[in-house]
């Protein structure tokens, strides 16, 4: 089975970006990632109402790491200390060595190629040093700008789950996709 340890925390680079820890300086960047309501959109999850809650968002970021079940990064641009990106390994699962991969991006930083580098980067990682076998993104159908970038760092459509998610009144769909490390090309 898988066994991961984010300790010491691992600071990651790519050409343009660094992957740092969280800080409680990022809270004020964490609340407008979450409580964009355009950001979010594709997300099913409520937005954040203030910055207690962003706070909150934050120790439950924490709180994974430190139990080794899922890693979040602070994505900057490099030479520069504000958090433009969340990105990391949600729900992993250590008895099929694969994890899921989330990002949300602050609008003024997008269609600048930052998130397909930053999975790339991601990924590397994720099965060259964490171990896993597998990746996964789950997207909402209409989220054509995901799509787009997963295609790009060749992930593979899996499945489109019809109303599987119940949300804010309403069932929804979600699409997954994936990469197995044996299809991962640097």
């Amino acid at each position: 089975m898988l066994q991961l340890n984010f300790s010491p925390f691992p600071v990651l680079e790519s050409e343009r970006l660094l992957f740092r820890a969280i800080r409680d300086t990022d809270v004020n960047e964490i609340f407008a990632l979450r409580s964009n309501p355009e950001l979010m959109k594709y997300i099913p999850r409520p937005l954040l109402t203030n910055l207690e809650e962003a706070r909150e968002h934050m120790k439950m970021i924490q709180d994974k790491i430190d139990a080794n079940e899922g890693i979040n990064w602070a994505m900057t641009e490099k030479g520069k200390d504000k958090l433009i990106s969340l990105i990391g390994f949600y729900k992993t699962e250590n008895e099929n060595y694969r994890s899921e991969i989330g990002y949300m991006l602050l609008p003024e930083y997008q269609n600048k190629g930052y998130i397909t580098e930053a999975i790339q980067t991601l990924l590397d990682y994720g099965f060259n040093t964490m171990g896993l076998h597998s990746v996964e993104a789950i997207i909402d159908p209409n989220n054509s700008a995901s799509e787009k970038v997963l295609l790009k760092n060749g992930f593979l459509k899996e499945a489109h789950f019809h109303e599987n998610c119940f949300f804010n009144g309403e069932f929804i769909d979600s699409v997954h996709y994936s990469i197995l490390k044996r299809n991962y090309i640097k």
